[in-house]
């Protein structure tokens, strides 16, 4: 460029040959000029500074949601289901910071957390959480803003799938039968005494307790107001999955991306699974949608009987109902 410039300093002096033709000069200084232009514009080019968008910073943060409970009512698959936004970011396994690690601190709760940028949410569940008695107070100490989900499923199902968990996780013959438990002598097989019970039932054993959500429910309306917590029902989450995800994607504030063509139904366990784009399918490990053991008729009709009342006090407190049958 500056031979260019030179060039069309010597066109308008008076050094340069005059004898040559009328314009024959201005022709061949402009010719000159554009070559060069042309030659030393790739060099030009990459000595100039690249501009380029900058990456968003990613950074470890604190969970702004959590998925409190409850153990057996689906809060794997909802947290499997949600991320499917690419803007939910949570951890694999189960932290369990706000009842069994606490004393850890907050550095070591961070760093369990997955890397996001500006837009993602950062979301955990530990479904231990809603029965825990330090668990609320310690999340409000962090984070009064904190929003809080909750699976809620059938109480008596529950229980049933509660048991189902626990009996597999023993050899063959060592657990008594559900009934036994729910309603029986349980003593030799639990901490509470099973001869006093509650409308017949065994209210004691952890199977039937959890279900009485309004008392564990109670716990933490006393740390966060109801409008911080979302409640999902489980046995939906099943059977329209993207319908219940999608009001979970609203209260925490994001746009709803999930929609039914994302799932399938697994044919054997008739529970939803996550259709891949390359056309296979994710679904959930071999422990959910399996089978549960066949409870006799006048077992389940008492367990009914005694949640009745517990789920009218649960609706009221919500102020939401689910029909449960």
């Amino acid at each position: 460029l500056s031979l260019a410039i030179v060039l069309d300093i010597l066109s308008s002096s008076h050094y340069i040959d005059v004898t040559l033709p009328s314009g024959s000069l201005s022709s061949f200084l402009l010719t000159m000029k554009v070559h060069l232009i042309f030659l030393f514009l790739p060099y030009l080019v990459l000595s100039l500074p690249i501009r380029t968008t900058p990456k968003p910073q990613q950074e470890r943060k604190l969970p702004e949601a959590i998925i409190i409970g409850v153990k057996k009512a689906g809060t794997r698959a909802l947290l499997e289901f949600l991320r499917l936004n690419p803007h939910v970011k949570a951890p694999g396994p189960e932290v369990h910071f706000f009842d069994n690690n606490f004393e850890k601190g907050l550095d070591w709760y961070r760093s369990q957390m997955p890397e996001s940028v500006e837009g993602d949410i950062t979301i955990e569940k530990s479904p231990s959480y809603f029965i825990s008695k330090t668990a609320p107070s310690r999340i409000k100490e962090i984070n009064p803003k904190m929003k809080l989900i909750v699976v809620l499923r059938d109480p008596v199902t529950r229980a049933i799938s509660d048991y189902t968990q626990a009996s597999s996780k023993r050899r063959l013959g060592q657990m008594p039968s559900f009934e036994r438990m729910a309603v029986g002598d349980c003593a030799p097989w639990s901490k509470v005494n099973c001869s006093v019970k509650t409308r017949g039932v065994n209210s004691g054993w952890g199977a039937v307790r959890i279900g009485q959500y309004h008392k564990y429910l109670q716990r933490w309306l006393k740390e966060f107001p109801l409008d911080q917590f979302h409640f999902v029902d489980g046995q939906k989450l099943i059977d329209e999955p993207a319908e219940e995800v999608k009001k979970v994607e609203e209260f925490l504030g994001l746009k709803p991306v999930v929609t039914p063509a994302d799932f399938e139904v697994d044919s054997v366990k008739k529970f939803p699974c996550i259709k891949n784009p390359d056309g296979t399918h994710h679904c959930l490990g071999k422990t959910k949608g399996r089978p549960h053991p066949k409870v006799a008729e006048t077992v389940l009709k008492r367990l009914k009987r005694f949640y009745e009342p517990e789920n009218d006090r649960l609706f009221s407190m919500i102020h939401q109902n689910f029909q449960w049958n």
